[in-house]
């Protein structure tokens, strides 16, 4: 059991660290239309997309990816606890 939380929240922790990096892309001009943005973008959209349609831009600003990776962050508490309630 050990072994599978340690994996999904590693998992998690990546998922995080990616749709960060996908988020700071959008401060540099073409860097989400390079490949690696792209695929960042393939990975990251369906996940923000839900959120984006809750939670209008402030101004400019885009709060919906924190507001994502707070839920993730959440979820990844929730899979702890329940993993220590079973073992």
């Amino acid at each position: 059991m050990g072994i599978l939380f340690s994996l999904l929240s590693t998992l998690i922790t990546f998922y995080s660290y990616a749709l960060i990096v996908y988020i700071l892309l959008s401060w540099f001009p073409g860097a989400r239309e390079s490949g690696f943005g792209q695929f960042l973008a393939k990975i990251c959209e369906p996940y923000l997309e839900p959120f984006r349609k809750f939670i209008p831009p402030l101004g400019m600003i885009d709060i919906s990816p924190i507001v994502a990776i707070l839920a993730l962050r959440f979820a990844q508490y929730g899979i702890a606890s329940i993993f220590r309630m079973i073992g």
